[in-house]
C-alpha cells in the first residue's frame, strides 16, 4: 500500500507519542487506511495500556486528535485517530463468568 508523505509523517508522530505513553512500547501497532479526503490511523496497544492512551476523561486521546487536526490544516488533509480496544483473555473469561452467574 502506497501512502502519502504527509500520512507517513502523521503515522510517525502518533507512533512516537503512543510509544512514549505506554508501558509496553513493543506492542504499539498503527494501521493506516487511506481515503480520498483523508486518512484513518488505527492505533492498537496492549490491553493494559489502553487507558494510558485514552487518558482521564479522554484528554490524552483528544490531545493527539487535536495535533492531527492542526497538522491536517497545514496539509489540507483530514487525519482521524481510532483507538482499537482489544480485551485480553482474562477480560473475556471474567465476562463469560458474569454471564453464567
Amino acid at each position: 500500500m502506497l501512502i502519502s508523505k504527509e500520512t507517513e509523517e502523521m503515522r510517525l508522530l502518533v507512533f512516537q507519542i503512543a510509544r512514549a505513553l505506554v508501558d509496553a512500547p513493543e506492542e504499539v501497532n498503527l494501521e493506516i487506511i487511506e481515503k480520498d479526503a483523508g486518512s484513518i490511523l488505527r492505533l492498537r496497544v496492549a490491553p493494559s495500556d489502553t487507558g494510558k492512551i485514552i487518558g482521564k476523561m479522554g484528554r490524552t486521546a483528544r490531545s493527539i486528535r487535536t495535533l492531527l487536526a492542526a497538522c491536517g490544516m497545514k496539509y489540507h488533509r483530514r487525519f482521524s485517530l481510532e483507538i482499537i480496544e482489544e480485551h485480553g483473555a482474562a477480560h473475556e473469561q471474567t465476562a463469560a463468568l458474569s454471564q453464567v452467574s
